[in-house]
């Protein structure tokens, strides 16, 4: 069974969040974020200010940071990302706002997709 952890949408943390297993977050976080080997998903209406580490990266809340995935950084209609990422594959639905340094790393799915 896969696990999932989520952060509600009244919950506030600041300081470290460490998970082994995918993450959730709807709610606020101000610090830093590390899932590696796992998921984050941010959803609609999840502000964080943090830098983020993690396998994969599903934005479609309000990030400030630095984010950077092992394999793939995906940007929904709804996400507004103000910072860097970096990851192997870059994904960016119409719709989405990157306000900073976007690149991408070597890896086995490299490259920049935009999708509508």
């Amino acid at each position: 069974m896969d696990m999932k952890s989520e952060v509600g949408s009244s919950i506030v943390i600041k300081g470290q969040v460490i998970a082994s297993e995918d993450l959730v977050i709807s709610g606020r976080v101000e610090g830093s974020v590390s899932v590696e080997g796992h998921a984050l998903i941010v959803r609609a209406g999840a502000h964080l200010v943090a830098d983020v580490e993690a396998r994969a990266i599903d934005v479609q809340g309000n990030v400030s940071g630095v984010l950077c995935a092992a394999e793939l950084i995906s940007l929904g209609v709804s996400a507004r990302v103000t910072g860097e990422v970096s990851a192997p594959a870059l994904r960016m639905e119409d719709g989405a706002v990157l306000q900073g340094k976007g690149e991408t790393t070597r890896g086995a799915r490299s490259g920049l997709q935009l999708a509508s």
